[in-house]
């Protein structure tokens, strides 16, 4: 979220006229970082936007100029070129196909207008129609013949027991209705598949009617056969139909076939050109149940000559073309072939009267086509499909020679023009469908062409029209290899164009390098547009992969152009000299500015394109010349980044100068200074990406000297603002000089932090682990570790240089504040609850420097800077707690000491930070048990006590077990001791006399409640005692929380007349069980307690009653105590 923060203030900064802090700071050097990083980057981003869209010109079609009348004259060469055929004849036979038409066209009554297209078609003037016609309507009619092919049905009604059929077909005409022509049976089916043929002899076309019946076969079967049959019946209605069929088998022996269904096709309703179609069946009655449906293939054909007529068909169309072309003019680029009105109706009539072949036609279309497309270019789409329904054909053998002859020749007429498209893609491309499908069109051809087998004595690339070939002395080039060299000849052509109109005028450095980038962009530009436009269309036509044929060209070109030039413009650049820390920029041979950006781009246009091409080729490109790009340009890295450490820290002393030290926004809490320094940081992180140095081991070199470089300028930073802030905040009142922290040293702090927190992760950035994972992988591991280690080290003591110099401002400020803070606390523990201003105005004083902390500092410097005050605080107080030592200070001094830290902690409103402090906790301890009165420090002390009691795990001085319950309603507290064992023997010979005395703590709270104790038991370490002892309280004292029951065991000497200290143990009263008067002390639990003796004495609780050996309390107590340790060490006296 900071980094956005930084990010959005540099972005505000430039925006605001009048604040432009940024601006100001970048106007130092003139914005030298900007021009490398983001200013080079969107300007890079703005080429490519560019480059990317493609250039005006003429998209993949012919010029759409107006199609040019074909004159009169031309027309009637061509017609005259019609070879081996009489223009007349052809007229003729025409005519005669016209007066007899067949199929769907003979209810075309106006046969006029087809007579009057045919005319001028056929450039005929009326004499001569006249004539003709009358001479061919005095001829008979011609043989036509139905053709059928019975493809299939589906659906078909069962007429068998076992819910199927056996179907067949039966056809005939309805005048000849006695010959009749039947399919082969399909057993046991509904959808039979039969793929039959047929040819019924049509005398009248326009009258007659195609029959087809549907059959489901019953064969010849005796009744036994019937009955076999039971076990495949299929319902309830099977076994009526098959019982039907055993009586009549059985009484007449008969076995008649099923019509399933029938349909009627008038001749007249069947295209000339013949369709396939599915037809529903009907039964003859006037039931409509579903009978199913059948597929057939139908079409007229005559007995003529095939060759002959397919001739006739090619000049036929030729005239029919040229005469649309004059009068109708259609649009070229769009049009798919076909022919409306009259035009279309003698083209199909001449084909099915001629018994042409749909292959018969394609070919006519591709020959005469290809002719007019040589002087009136046509669309490729239409050719594309032609030539699919011509391939299949032409490999099986179905064309004569003459025919493959025609094919060929035609193909030589379209090639030329689709290779010159290829070639000239990159300027008459334009983005759109339409240019698309032209272009997925041409490669179709050649894919289909490819696939076909040439004749040897076909020369399909003569040399005067295909001189730019690079075949050399080989034989004649395939289509494919024809192909990749119009790509590789069109990529260098478009290099070369683009390099020679692009060139500068005055010939200069820098000017050259921006040419070198313009060209780079464009290419980059130009192979992206062959990715997304042309790469797919390529490959799934031809396996053809466009954009890597011409990134090879592109590859030595932009090589030989670059390669050059950078490397004597970096010759060019003298490493700099530093005079102290500046560079002794005034003498270079260049301008170190200009020349540096103008560099860097090119680097990263070839980046780029390198980048480009081996996207393309994943493998395999080790050989691209642009691979060692890089190396071109070391010298001029180098050159960049020691400019780039004079011009941060300059910027960086600028950036402090102008810092007014205020926060940027109301969100932060840092000032301007970090984030043009960070920015800085920045604009160099951005050139190290964006150079993407692709040599592990340059790079590491590279990365390591950045790294020191922004370790520097970061202390380099902090040295600056430290200094800034050094004179602020001493000020002089009437109270004497007192320091005031003001928000410029808060600021300050926030400040070098914010550029410390950007080392580490700038490491990240940049890149460091991988390349040294990179590193390990080219070299050793044991180098590569030692690299990381090297820059571990280098960015960890930067981070620890910069984060000293902020506990070196922090620190500051704690000194400063001491004096007040001392003060404050003294006066605080001798003037508390007394009736003068100190405390109101230290508090003020506090309250203004604190809370500015508070407020202006980041949370995590607030706390480090809290942790250092308490630090002092804590000395502060030592001091105090000492020197009242000293003195001899009552209870009440230290009493006054706690609440003043108890306001401070209060004042800082940080409870639960101040204590998680170590300090602060020995403090508040120290200061709290010194001002306890003697007798609550002495029961503070009996609490220890137990509670290392209870810490113990291994009792080392016995056991004893007890009995007890407290009776509230008669504050009475009854215990029954009933054993101690594993006492530590006292006497000589090794045992003792024990016995056990109680006592309730503390002992002030207790006065005049007996302490009962227990028999003497002689010479036993495991004494049996079993008393029983009602020891009286009043109500206050049983509900005492803090009060204890103290057990004291202890060795009678042999003359009675003094006792010695075994071991003691402590229990709370408030953990003793509370029963009614009527529970028994019998009934009670036994609870066995660990017996313990003091250790030693220097805890911090037993000192401080040591301290107030001027009191007789605190005396007798310490003597006592002691008294415990010194006899178990000599024994009784």
């Amino acid at each position: 979220m900071e980094e956005e923060i930084w990010k959005k203030y540099v972005r505000s900064m430039s925006e605001e006229a009048g604040t432009t802090l940024d601006l100001r700071v970048q106007e130092i050097d003139n914005g030298w970082f900007e021009r490398f990083g983001t200013i080079l980057k969107d300007r890079n981003e703005e080429e490519i936007s560019k480059i990317c869209a493609p250039e005006t010109g003429e998209a993949l079609k012919a010029p759409e100029d107006e199609v040019p009348e074909i004159e009169t004259e031309e027309t009637k060469g061509i017609i005259s070129d019609v070879v081996g055929l009489n223009i007349e004849e052809l007229y003729r036979v025409v005519l005669y196909e016209i007066i007899h038409t067949i199929g769907a066209d003979a209810d075309n009554n106006d046969r006029e207008s087809l007579f009057q297209y045919l005319q001028d078609a056929f450039k005929m003037d009326d004499e001569k129609h006249s004539e003709a016609l009358a001479e061919v309507r005095e001829k008979e009619a011609p043989s036509i013949l139905l053709n059928v092919e019975v493809i299939q049905a589906k659906e078909l009604y069962p007429k068998d027991a076992n819910g199927l059929s056996d179907p067949f077909v039966t056809l005939y005409l309805n005048r000849n209705s006695s010959h009749r022509y039947n399919t082969s049976v399909k057993t046991e089916t509904l959808n039979p598949c039969w793929e039959e043929y047929f040819s019924l002899p049509a005398e009248d076309t326009s009258e007659d009617s195609l029959v087809v019946e549907v059959w489901d076969f019953d064969p010849a079967e005796t009744v036994s056969d019937k009955i076999g049959k039971l076990t495949g019946v299929k319902g309830v209605r099977g076994l009526r139909k098959l019982m039907k069929e055993i009586a009549v088998t059985a009484s007449t022996g008969k076995h008649d076939n099923e019509l399933i269904g029938v349909i009627t096709i008038p001749l007249k309703s069947i295209p000339s050109s013949g369709h396939v179609k599915w037809f529903s069946l009907e039964k003859k009655s006037s039931r409509t149940t579903k009978r199913g449906a059948i597929q057939l293939k139908l079409g007229f054909s005559s007995e003529k000559n095939n060759q002959v007529a397919a001739q006739e068909h090619r000049h036929l169309m030729r005239l029919i073309v040229l005469q649309e072309m004059e009068h109708n003019k259609p649009d070229l680029q769009t049009w798919d072939g076909s022919f409306e009105g009259p035009a279309d109706v003698i083209l199909r009539q001449h084909a099915a009267q001629s018994g042409l072949r749909p292959a018969d036609e394609k070919m006519a279309q591709w020959v005469e086509f290809g002719r007019l497309h040589a002087n009136q270019p046509l669309n490729f789409k239409l050719f594309s499909s032609i030539i699919y329904s011509v391939t299949d054909p032409l490999n099986n053998g179905l064309y004569s020679d003459d025919e493959m002859k025609l094919f060929w020749d035609g193909t030589k007429r379209l090639l030329p023009s689709i290779f010159q498209g290829i070639r000239k893609l990159r300027k008459t491309y334009t983005p759109d469908k339409s240019c698309l499908i032209q272009l997925d069109a041409m490669l179709s051809i050649l894919a289909e062409l490819s696939k076909l087998e040439v004749a040897d004595n076909i020369d399909l690339f003569p040399s005067s029209i295909y001189g730019w070939l690079q075949n050399g002395d080989k034989n004649t080039p395939t289509i494919l290899e024809c192909l990749d060299d119009a790509i590789k000849q069109s990529a260098s052509e478009w290099f070369v164009q683009l390099v020679e109109s692009t060139r500068p005028s005055e010939v200069t450095s820098e000017n050259l390098l921006q040419h070198a980038v313009k060209i780079t962009q464009q290419v980059r530009g130009d192979l992206q547009r062959s990715i997304e436009h042309f790469d797919k269309i390529f490959y799934t036509r031809l396996k053809v992969q466009y954009a890597m044929i011409s990134y090879r060209i592109y590859d030595e070109k932009i090589a030989e152009l670059v390669e050059p030039l950078v490397t004597e413009v970096c010759s060019t650049m003298k490493q700099l000299k530093f005079k102290g820390n500046t560079p002794d920029i005034e003498n270079a041979d260049v301008d170190p500015l200009t020349m540096g950006t103008s560099l860097f781009e090119l680097y990263l246009a070839l980046q780029r394109c390198l980048m480009l091409g081996q996207g393309l080729f994943p493998v395999g490109n080790d050989d691209f010349k642009l691979s060692r790009y890089h190396v071109w340009f070391h010298k001029g890295v180098r050159h960049w980044l020691d400019m780039a450490v004079f011009k941060a820290t300059q910027r960086i002393a600028k950036a402090v100068e102008l810092d007014n030290l205020t926060p940027v926004d109301s969100i932060t809490k840092f000032s301007s200074s970090p984030v043009d320094t960070r920015s800085i940081f920045h604009q160099i992180k951005l050139f190290w990406n964006q150079l993407a140095w692709p040599d592990v081991e340059n790079s590491y070199t590279f990365v390591a000297k950045i790294m020191d470089d922004i370790c520097r300028c970061s202390v380099f930073y902090a040295d600056r603002m430290a200094a800034k802030v050094a004179s602020l905040g001493d000020v002089e009142n009437s109270f004497g000089k007192t320091f005031i922290i003001t928000n410029e040293w808060c600021l300050a702090v926030n400040n070098i932090d914010h550029v410390r927190q950007s080392i580490q992760p700038f490491t990240h950035e940049l890149g460091v682990d991988i390349i040294v994972k990179n590193l390990s992988e080219v070299s050793n591991a044991a180098q590569a570790d030692h690299c990381r280690e090297t820059l571990t080290r280098l960015v960890e003591n930067s981070v620890d240089t910069v984060q000293n110099k902020i506990i070196e401002l922090m620190e500051t400020m704690a000194m400063k504040m001491s004096p007040s803070i001392k003060r404050f606390l003294l006066e605080g523990a001798e003037i508390i609850n007394q009736d003068n201003n100190h405390l109101d105005r230290l508090m003020s004083y506090l309250e203004e420097n604190v809370g500015t902390l508070y407020s202006q500092l980041s949370d995590e410097n607030f706390a480090r800077i809290l942790a250092i005050l308490w630090e002092n605080v804590y000395n502060i107080l030592s001091e105090t707690v000492a020197d009242g030592l000293d003195r001899r200070r009552p209870p009440v001094f230290f009493e006054n000491l706690n609440t003043t830290l108890d306001l401070l902690v209060s004042f800082f409103k940080q409870k639960e930070t101040v204590e998680g402090n170590e300090s602060y906790k020995k403090i508040k301890t120290d200061i709290q048990l010194h001002g306890m009165p003697t007798d609550q420090l002495i029961l503070t002390y009996y609490l220890e006590r137990m509670s290392e009691q209870t810490a113990l795990n291994n009792p080392s001085y016995g056991m004893m077990t007890v009995k007890m319950q407290l009776i509230p309603a008669h504050s009475l507290l009854r215990i029954e001791i009933l054993n101690c064992r594993n006492l530590l023997p006292t006497d000589s010979n090794g045992s003792c006399d024990p016995y056990v005395k109680i006592q309730l703590l503390p002992e002030e709270k207790f006065n005049g409640v007996v302490k009962p104790r227990t028999k003497i038991h002689k010479k036993t370490l495991f004494p049996l005692f079993d008393e029983t002892f009602q020891i009286q309280l009043s109500k206050e004292q049983s509900e005492l929380k803090s009060a204890l029951v103290h057990f004291v065991v202890k060795d009678q000497d042999f003359l009675g007349m003094s006792s010695q200290f075994v071991a003691e143990s402590f229990i709370p009263l408030s953990d003793i069980p509370i029963t009614t008067m009527e529970t028994s002390i019998h009934e009670m639990k036994q609870v066995h307690l660990q017996l313990t003796k003091p250790t030693s004495f220097d805890s911090d609780v037993f000192l401080a009653i040591e301290h107030r050996n001027g009191e007789k309390l605190a005396r007798d107590f310490i003597k006592r105590q002691k008294a415990k340790v010194h006899l178990n060490n000599n024994g009784k006296h």
